[in-house]
């Protein structure tokens, strides 16, 4: 080859060993050198003189443990235990392959027979609890590091292993504790500086993490799992971009790294990169066709493009692997629902409701969707925050008030942005009396750049943004600012960040709008309500103690501009005559109970159609081949585009009546619909998330539009489509009612809510434990009474701190 200088001479013959021990010798001499390959040939010659030389075996089967081939291993060491039959070493050995082979329990007890035969070995004891962590049995693997410990307290190895299994189990300052010990003892240790890391990341000590994981790799360069590790702390800190580069370094270094592969698609899916996400998930599958998570990865890429069909694919090959595996069960269940593919979501209902009574755990946003019994929604909400909070974290508040100038709520929120709950809470962010309060935004959804997002910003008194922070952080700035009361917006929704709520940062915590349910967490005090979305007699459904606004508790904003003019029926794709049914709600919240009652509607109401908004082609064409399979002529649905709200606004002028769903009902779009003029009828549920619309239908002064089961939903609806004058009799009421009944009242609606922080305030400025009220309809913040949930009245005199300042 060019470059290379080749010696003409010939080789010097290595002597031939004239025994087997002289074969042996020479073989160890070689594989202390690490010329593993002429050390291998050696010992096969004198295990071909003496197939029961003992030596030999161990020798050889410690170098097919080097190579990874365990199954061969595990058969010398047998021929050598078959030698030599009390050699704590060949046990040792013996298990050693055992483990790699995944036989965990029979080496388990061959550990123990070296540990038995020789007391004092350090290193099966080391490693006996490395198997038994593998098994799951961490507190016995414990004891096993400690023994290894107790006979060689420089055992670094043993002490990187005691820092595993506490970290395993939560308690990751031990664990630190132990990392540092051995990285002392061996301060080149990588795998001591790389699992520090990751305890240091699990105690959202991200910076130091970072640190770690970058020692780890200057001490080995190519260190794949340090990259990946990096790239997930870079990711939690908001770093996309540069988490990026460190998956694909990973990735130079071990190219089949699956997890690594992983990550990244999951990163470019995080940044809106779907394709590219999705071409990293097939790499992974092309290496590990049955890795679940890659699978399920890909799955909920392809449903963003809104390849539904592709996506349950993906989802249910996850599932075929692991039935357990719950991003993939989730995502099925979603996809299923935003398809409105109804035997699918009839299958699945049985298995969310089977897995939920079992204390199994189901997603519980999804499950609102799929099962309407609240004392199932309680528990589903209780087996998820038990997943997500194992153990609760220190408290950041522990007892004990204090008093600031101003009473201090602090919003948390995903949904600052272009989100149905931003556009809700503009008004009243912006009118809350700031002689009385402090409002503090706390976003940990995107920045979008939308108009929306800059107006709660400037309607806020402190804005933080805090997507880059991790949850221990975001709790210490919410304690640190004094925040009194803390309102999560978001509950188990996407950005959810529940986790921080544990740390109890605040001493009154509120579920409020982000979740239409039970959080079952015992660190919130108290739900927002009213009486018909959430009756008292309810509250055993319910961890949080639950407060009655007098109207509806739905927020809205009286400033929400509809466009002065909408298009034509003909431009919007409708009949110019005809009787219009719309229902502008996401796909998934259409179920086929309430499709076939709308199905006989427009069987009994000749030239009707049905206005749907368009989500994705799957959902469209299953919708209208479920028409056809009830007689109806699929063209009777029409299908609207999304647009700017405005302008979706302003054409809800073209239908005559809105349809609603259950069990979801209309939320944000019944609000959107009431505040554009346009009737709706509604079938009031079991549970918060099917009570909703009638909550706001009496708050608007149309009471007569909630029903209470489906058969007199369809007689309302029928009645309101047959009777030409009935449609304009509703919206002429609607049209008075919108300004003079209490749902589109903001300022009215900011008293009753003010009074309800001032409630929480007091019961807690007094040392008293959270309860249930109901704020009095004739009473605001500034007056003196609440009634109470046993039918009293409790004083509420002007708080201290209200005053200052004034």
């Amino acid at each position: 080859m060019r470059g290379q200088h080749l010696s003409t001479a010939s080789p010097s013959p290595r002597p031939v060993p004239s025994s087997p021990a002289q074969a042996f010798l020479q073989a160890a001499a070689l594989h202390e050198q690490g010329r593993l390959w002429e050390a291998e040939q050696l010992y096969n010659a004198a295990l071909r003189a003496d197939g029961r030389h003992f030596g030999a075996l161990c020798r050889l089967a410690a170098i097919r443990l080097q190579q990874s081939r365990f199954e061969d291993a595990a058969g010398l060491f047998r021929r050598a235990l078959k030698t030599e039959r009390d050699s704590a070493d060949a046990h040792q050995g013996l298990a050693f392959a055992l483990t790699g082979l995944e036989r965990l329990e029979e080496a388990v007890r061959h550990y123990q027979r070296a540990i038995a035969l020789r007391p004092g070995f350090a290193e099966a004891h080391n490693n006996l609890g490395h198997a038994l962590q593998r098994l799951g049995r961490l507190e016995a693997a414990m004891a096993q590091y400690e023994q290894a410990l107790a006979f060689n307290p420089a055992y670094a190895e043993a002490h990187g292993n005691l820092g595993n299994a506490l970290h395993l189990l939560g308690r990751h300052d031990e664990a630190i504790g132990q990392y540092e010990r051995a990285i002392a003892i061996r301060p080149d240790y990588a795998e001591a500086h790389w699992n520090r890391g990751n305890a240091l990341r699990s105690l959202g000590r991200l910076e130091e993490a970072l640190a770690q994981y970058q020692k780890a790799i200057e001490l080995r360069p190519h260190y794949a799992e340090a990259y990946n590790s990096l790239g997930n702390t870079l990711r939690m800190l908001g770093r996309s971009e540069d988490a990026l580069a460190r998956y694909r370094k990973a990735l130079d270094v071990r190219p089949d790294y699956v997890d690594a592969q992983v990550n990244l698609g999951a990163a470019l899916g995080a940044l809106g990169r779907q394709q590219e996400a999705i071409a990293e998930y097939e790499r992974a599958l092309a290496i590990d066709p049955h890795d679940c998570n890659a699978l399920s990865g890909r799955g909920h890429a392809l449903a963003r493009l809104k390849r539904h069909s592709d996506a349950i694919a993906s989802f249910e090959r996850a599932l075929a692997v692991d039935p357990e595996h719950i991003d993939s069960l989730t995502g099925l269940m979603l996809a299923a629902t935003d398809t409105c593919d109804w035997a699918r979501t009839a299958k699945l209902r049985h298995r969310a409701i089977a897995r939920v009574t079992a204390g199994q755990l189901v997603d519980p946003f999804t499950f609102l969707g799929y099962c309407s019994d609240p004392s199932l929604q309680l528990a589903c909400a209780k087996t998820y925050i038990r997943y997500k909070v194992p153990e609760l974290p220190p408290r950041l508040w522990s007892g004990g008030s204090w008093r600031n100038d101003k009473i201090r709520i602090g919003y948390l929120a995903s949904g600052f942005h272009e989100h149905p709950t931003g556009y809700l809470s503009a008004g009243l962010i912006e009118i809350h009396d700031r002689s009385m309060f402090q409002i503090i935004g706390i976003s940990a959804g995107p920045d979008d750049g939308s108009e929306i997002r800059a107006r709660l910003m400037r309607a806020f008194d402190q804005f933080h943004d805090v997507r880059s922070k991790n949850d221990r952080e975001v709790a210490a700035l919410i304690h640190d600012m004094q925040i009194d009361i803390l309102v999560d917006r978001t509950g188990y929704t996407a950005n959810a960040r529940s986790e921080l709520l544990a740390c109890r940062p605040a001493p009154i915590q509120v579920n409020y709008i982000g979740f239409p349910g039970t959080l079952g967490a015992e660190f919130y005090d108290y739900v927002i309500a009213d009486r018909i979305v959430l009756p008292f007699d309810q509250q055993r459904f319910y961890t949080e103690n639950i407060v009655h606004l007098p109207d509806s508790y739905l927020v809205t904003d009286s400033k929400l501009a509809i466009a002065a003019s909408a298009p034509s029926r003909r431009q919007a794709g409708l009949p110019e005559h005809g009787f219009v049914f719309c229902c502008f709600n996401n796909n998934y919240k259409i179920t086929a109970p309430v499709f076939d009652a709308w199905m006989r509607l427009l069987q009994r109401v000749d030239g009707s159609v049905l206005w749907l908004l368009r989500a994705n082609a799957a959902a469209e064409e299953n919708l209208r081949r479920e028409a056809a399979a009830r007689g109806v002529d699929p063209a009777r649905l029409r299908f609207a585009d999304r647009m700017k709200l405005d302008a979706h606004l302003a054409r809800h002028r073209l239908a005559d009546l809105f349809l609603d769903t259950l069990p979801y009902n209309a939320h944000t779009t019944a609000t959107d619909a009431l505040w554009a003029g346009l009737p709706l009828v509604t079938c009031c549920g079991e549970a918060f998330a099917g009570r909703v619309a009638a909550s706001l239908l009496h708050a608007i002064g149309l009471p007569e539009l909630a029903t209470h089961s489906l058969d007199e939903y369809e007689a309302l609806a029928l009645r309101i489509a047959t009777d030409p004058a009935l449609p304009r009799r509703l919206r002429d009421k609607l049209r008075q009612n919108r300004t003079t009944c209490p749902l589109f009242d903001t300022e009215k609606y900011r008293r009753h809510i003010e009074a309800g922080y001032v409630k929480m305030w007091e019961l807690w400025q007094r040392g008293e434990p959270p309860r249930s009220f109901a704020v009095d309809p004739l009473i605001d913040a500034a007056g003196a009474s609440f009634g109470e949930l046993d039918g009293g009245a409790a004083p509420a005199g002007r708080a201290g701190p209200l005053m200052a300042g004034r």
